[in-house]
Parts: C-alpha cells; structure tokens; sequence
C-alpha cells in the first residue's frame, strides 16, 4: 500500500540531463575565456552563474530523492552522480576564480589545450549521461566512458609536460606556482569526468 501511495520513479533522468548540459556550458565557457583571454571577465561571470545554477539542480535532485519511494536506479547511485557532476563545476569555477585571484594576464598554449580537453569531456559525459535512462544504450555508454578515459590521460600527459616546461624555461617563482595551480585545476576537471564516466559504467553493469 506505502508503495503505491509515493512517486515511484521521479525525474531523476532529466536532472541528470540538466546537471550534463550545465556541465557543457561551463566547460565552453572557460575553453572560450582560455581562446579570447581580453574577455576573462565575461567568461568568468558566465561560469559562475553556471555553478550556481548547478547548485539548484543538484538541490532538486537530493530533494526528489528524498521524496521517491522507488527510484529507477541505486539511489547510492544517483547521490553520486549528482554530486560527482557538481565536483565538474565546482572545479571549473574555481579555475575561473583561481586565474582572477592569482591575477594571471595571459593564456599558454597548454591552458588552451587543457581547456580544449575539459570541454570534449564534458561533451562525452552528457552524451552517456543522456542516453542513461535507457539500457539498450549500455555499448554506447561505455563507448563514452572509454572515450573519457582517454581524454583524462591526455590532460594528464598534458599538464606535466606544461609543468615541466615552466620549470625549465619560467625564471619567475610566483609565476611557475600561479601557472602550475591552473594546470592542476584544469586537470582535475578531467578527474571529476572520469569520476562519473566509472559512476556510469557501475549503473549500466547494475541495470544492464
């Protein structure tokens, strides 16, 4: 009877949909303020209304998740994937804000490069995101999640030889540090991705 008088499955595929689309859009946003630097401020403001309202979705998926009685996967899993998807734009607004706090001027080639790959993440992971709801997609999603993996070594390779670069030819300490905490950041943007590409392939393994 308790079963029949609660919502059963919620919207948790559209929030999901949502939290990826956000994810895009930030990660264009900061690929786009990496290409046309002079525009740093417009960027950075656009992300960060980004992340908040990355925020509310996240809220109106724990508060969905409070009031479901029967929901369509794990509800572990859907904690999760939620908040790995805010750890995606919590990491890009701190770049943002990490560039104007550390009062960096310019954008390297490796910043670019760095930005370029977050947002072909970012990509991969709406695009399994979107087909998560149903289970007849589950090559695709590991498709996507390979393709995620990949673009997280990538990055990685990427940002050491950034770092090892700035070692060898940076003569200013405090911009070898202030460079090599963007790299870090933008990096770990490609971390959070690859977090959920995994979250995704447990669901799909669970449910397929």
């Amino acid at each position: 009877m308790l079963g029949r008088l609660l919502p059963r499955e919620g919207r948790f595929f559209d929030l999901f949909n949502e939290h990826a689309a956000l994810i895009v859009a930030s990660a264009r946003e900061m690929s786009a303020l990496m290409a046309r630097f002079e525009d740093f401020e417009r960027h950075a403001a656009a992300i960060d209304r980004i992340e908040k309202d990355g925020d509310r979705v996240t809220h109106r998926t724990m508060e969905t998740l409070h009031k479901t009685f029967i929901t369509p996967i794990d509800r572990e899993d859907i904690h999760h994937l939620s908040t790995a998807m805010d750890d995606i734009l919590d990491l890009l607004q701190d770049c943002a804000q990490s560039i104007s706090l550390y009062d960096v001027r310019a954008a390297t080639l490796e910043l670019k490069r760095l930005a370029d790959i977050c947002l072909a993440c970012a990509v991969k992971v709406s695009e399994g995101v979107s087909m998560l709801s149903n289970m007849d997609n589950a090559q695709r999603i590991f498709a996507a999640c390979i393709e995620i993996d990949r673009l997280e070594s990538e990055a990685d390779y990427v940002m050491r030889a950034a770092i090892a670069k700035l070692f060898r030819e940076e003569p200013e300490v405090r911009e070898l540090i202030k460079l090599r905490a963007i790299y870090e950041l933008l990096e770990a943007v490609t971390d959070r991705c690859e977090d959920v590409a995994n979250i995704l392939e447990g669901i799909v393994l669970e449910n397929a």
